[in-house]
């Protein structure tokens, strides 16, 4: 019947936009785990004018519709600045959200694929939303918790459906949920004593006086270290500017550890206060009333869960003992900190790559739990 046609249309305007953020309303509406999204904050995160992401990536946005009615949505992008550091002639696709039905898959995977391919591009890799440092990966495992900060939710159907187009898993990343409350075990405080041995090793906390010129140290530490790593992006300087203005307001000088070697910073880790616990009730409005629940939740009552989304240690020290000890100390520092709290009741530790053993070993001795699998995937486009 013509009612029951799937069409997939391109997002052209406000109205389009609109109904691609509001998506997975009804995907996720008999799901007690998903937390809606800030509309307004998503709105910001997918303009040109306001993220500088799309200084160096373009993107274009999909709704699919049976008889008139959104029942799935993608995105296809292009970061120029990946391209030129992989060379792979890879595009990536994101965003994505569908109820079960493989006909709605197969017709946005094919819409994506289609202009991915009219770029020139090989291979497609995601889901990225937009890239590898926003929202990564597929929830495949841990459907029954709700998502921390900057990390996806999906649906059970979302993998099986993905596979059934030829998409094929190329890495998982691994969340772990930790529990502060517990003393630091004694087993890593030997590992940091026998690491900083003879150095000349300083923890020290944020220093809120010289906030951009920190910001600026942490990414240019994050860079270095993650380098190599697979899928690496480096963050561009309008992108460390656009950082340090959205984490400032969440930011507070004890959440942040930087260990200094000699007086050199060599290592970073931050934690950030869970926003998605903050805003679960919301139905991704902040206005009217929206704004001052969010505001007293996370400035006067604060949030009882975290996520710790950035550490990194240069790379001149990650071979050896040092570096472990520089990792678990600014870890040991950030756990104190939140132990002594008294409020809090877990945060996630995410995101890392399944084959990092060295810091999944490390992590997992903090009797972590690895508790949510994100699977990125990868097709050929020829």
């Amino acid at each position: 019947m013509a009612s029951d046609r799937l069409t997939v249309e391109a997002v052209e305007g406000k109205g389009d936009l609109e109904a691609f953020l509001r998506v997975p309303w009804p995907i996720f509406a008999d799901d007690p785990h998903w937390i809606p999204p800030l509309l307004l904050e998503r709105r910001r995160h997918l303009s040109p004018r306001h993220n500088p992401w799309f200084e160096h990536g373009e993107a274009r946005l999909w709704v699919a519709r049976r008889g008139g009615k959104p029942v799935g949505r993608i995105s296809a992008q292009l970061d120029h600045l990946r391209l030129q550091h992989h060379q792979d002639q890879a595009g990536n696709f994101g965003f994505l959200d569908a109820v079960d039905d493989p006909a709605v898959f197969a017709a946005l995977v094919e819409r994506a694929e289609a202009w991915l391919r009219k770029k020139g591009m090989r291979r497609v890799i995601g889901p990225f939303s937009l890239s590898i440092n926003d929202e990564s990966g597929l929830l495949i495992e841990g459907f029954e918790h709700p998502p921390s900060m900057m990390m996806g939710h999906a649906r059970p159907w979302y993998g099986p459906r993905l596979e059934e187009q030829g998409y094929r898993k190329i890495r998982d990343l691994i969340a772990y949920w930790v529990d502060p409350n517990p003393p630091f075990p004694d087993s890593l405080k030997r590992v940091i004593d026998a690491g900083i041995g003879n150095h000349k090793v300083n923890f020290r906390p944020l220093d809120f006086s010289r906030y951009d010129e920190e910001l600026r140290l942490i990414v240019d530490i994050f860079n270095d270290a993650w380098r190599d790593n697979w899928g690496f992006v480096p963050f561009t300087e309008a992108e460390i500017r656009h950082l340090a203005k959205s984490l400032r307001p969440l930011v507070k000088a004890q959440w942040v550890c930087i260990g200094e070697v000699a007086g050199e910073p060599a290592a970073f880790a931050v934690t950030l206060p869970n926003l998605n616990e903050a805003a679960a009730d919301l139905d991704g409005r902040l206005f009217p009333f929206g704004i001052f629940k969010f505001l007293w939740r996370l400035k006067v009552s604060g949030t009882r869960t975290g996520r710790m989304p950035l550490m990194g240690v240069r790379k001149a020290y990650q071979r050896g003992v040092l570096g472990a000890a520089l990792a678990l100390g600014a870890i040991d520092r950030l756990y104190r900190y939140h132990r002594n709290r008294g409020n809090v009741t877990g945060a996630e530790l995410s995101w890392v790559l399944e084959e990092n053993r060295a810091t999944r070993r490390l992590i997992e001795q903090l009797t972590a739990e690895h508790y949510k699998t994100y699977r990125v995937y990868q097709k050929d486009l020829v």
